[in-house]
């Protein structure tokens, strides 16, 4: 494990630094709402630690506006943001707070008390995560292949015309639906960052066509009833412009994004409500949907609060498993990776195996956080799962491996496909956006093993086709 750290004779002792929060945040547990500020705020305190490089210096081989698809920038923010820092709206409304003015004043003692318990295991887990991507990060990365003939930008376009079919061809043959997310994903990403090589460089050709499967991506987010496709969609693009155009990024897409924050769990709401129960085309629940965020202004801020509440931040379902485990359900130990390799292996070499749904909806009903017979689908996030497992201990363990996972397979992409660009940017980004937001342990592992196994099939397809050749 430490070999990562040796190689560069430094000595992770130092990261115990990320924990300070966490262990001050423990001596004031008998003050929920201190506890909980301590805990909330030490995720702030870890960011500054891991950008001011005084644990560790930041990449210094490109500048930080052409690295933030490295993990340690974009995925920290995205994931370790999203699960530690939205929380702060669900103690609001504990506190009687509605769209941030107080409407009452009663105060349920438990289940703060819960919260501020669900903040320190985020704390936790946040710190860990970062030891694990801080212990392994290792930059430069030493290239031992380069693109030949062509520039980067003709094989990010020809990535992004290929990649798309690819998906469609994917989904229609049995037991290979999940490399058509994958290479959906990837497609994705292709043509988000081949657009933003072909604006600067003006090729018209590349920029129409680009232009035109960016508006597919984007059309098949909003007709996919989720916000997350559609926020990744224009923060993306963002990113890739914004080292050629930064006035204009930071004019037109950080509104953009507030923006979108405003007045997509309304759209995503109604939309859902339309196409999913109400049986109505894409098309018609698309119209409602817009229609409700133009014109239903009161609608549309109630719906808001709820989604910045329950849907931005999990630790409601958290603190139910927090609840139940393992005062009533034990910890499930290694059960729950032991379940996670029965997913790994096909459907089409195991016609029977267990359904990955019924797996992991399994511990949901143990808990009881939905019922059994309810049609909600309720799946834990990947910190659940290693709580879950086995309490504190559980999760310092698996978000170590987490962020040591991130980094090393980034790492690896950049060396098999000759640097950050097609290495991170492309492939790791396309083929792993899962870690971008951590799901079940089983979901997790099913994709990133096959995911590995994809990026290692098209190192070696261009390899053989002679587009990677050696430095």
């Amino acid at each position: 494990m430490l070999a990562g750290c040796m190689k560069n004779n430094e000595s992770p002792v130092k990261y115990i630094a990320l924990f300070i929060p966490w262990g001050i945040s423990l001596l004031f547990t008998d003050s929920p709402l201190t506890s909980y500020f301590i805990a909330w705020l030490g995720s702030f305190y870890i960011f500054f630690m891991t950008y001011s490089g005084v644990l560790k210096p930041l990449p210094s081989d490109r500048r930080i506006a052409e690295q933030v698809m490295r993990p340690i920038f974009l995925i920290q923010i995205i994931f370790a943001g999203y699960m530690c820092c939205t929380s702060i709206f669900y103690l609001l409304d504990l506190y009687g707070y509605n769209n941030f003015h107080q409407e009452y004043s009663l105060l349920d003692m438990n289940q703060l008390k819960l919260t501020a318990q669900c903040q320190r295991y985020y704390c936790l887990a946040h710190a860990s995560f970062m030891a694990g991507i801080l212990t392994f990060m290792n930059y430069p990365i030493e290239q031992k292949v380069k693109v030949e003939g062509e520039s980067i930008a003709n094989l990010l376009f020809w990535s992004a015309i290929l990649s798309f079919p690819l998906s469609i061809i994917f989904l229609k043959v049995p037991g290979l639906s999940q490399f058509s997310n994958q290479f959906s994903s990837l497609s994705f990403i292709a043509c988000t960052i081949a657009l933003a090589f072909a604006i600067p460089l003006k090729k018209i050709q590349n920029t129409i066509i680009c232009c035109v499967l960016y508006g597919l991506n984007f059309y098949t987010a909003l007709s996919s009833g989720f916000k997350e496709p559609i926020i990744l969609s224009v923060l993306v693009l963002g990113i890739f412009l914004y080292p050629t155009y930064k006035k204009i990024v930071l004019v037109t897409f950080i509104p953009a994004l507030v923006l979108l924050f405003l007045v997509l769990p309304t759209y995503a709401s109604v939309f859902r409500q339309n196409a999913w129960t109400g049986g109505e085309s894409s098309d018609a629940a698309r119209s409602e949907a817009f229609d409700a965020v133009l014109n239903k202004e009161n609608v549309a801020d109630q719906t808001t609060w709820e989604f910045l509440v329950n849907r931005l931040s999990e630790i409601d379902m958290f603190t139910e498993y927090v609840q139940s485990t393992p005062d009533k359900v034990k910890f499930y130990g290694f059960d729950l990776v032991k379940q996670s390799f029965i997913v790994v292996v096909p459907r089409i070499f195991w016609p029977s195996k267990p359904s990955t749904e019924d797996l992991v909806m399994q511990r949901v009903y143990d808990a009881g956080v939905i019922n059994p017979h309810s049609t909600v689908s309720a799946k834990p996030a990947y910190i659940v799962d290693a709580y879950l497992s086995g309490g504190a201990l559980g999760i310092f363990i698996c978000l170590f491996i987490y962020g040591a996972a991130v980094q090393l397979i980034s790492q690896k992409a950049e060396q098999l496909f000759g640097g950050y660009t097609l290495g991170t940017a492309l492939i790791f980004s396309g083929l792993f956006q899962i870690f971008w937001r951590g799901l079940s342990f089983e979901f997790i592992l099913n994709n990133v093993v096959w995911s590995y196994i994809t990026m290692l099939l098209i190192a070696k397809i261009l390899r053989s086709k002679n587009i990677l050749v050696p430095v």
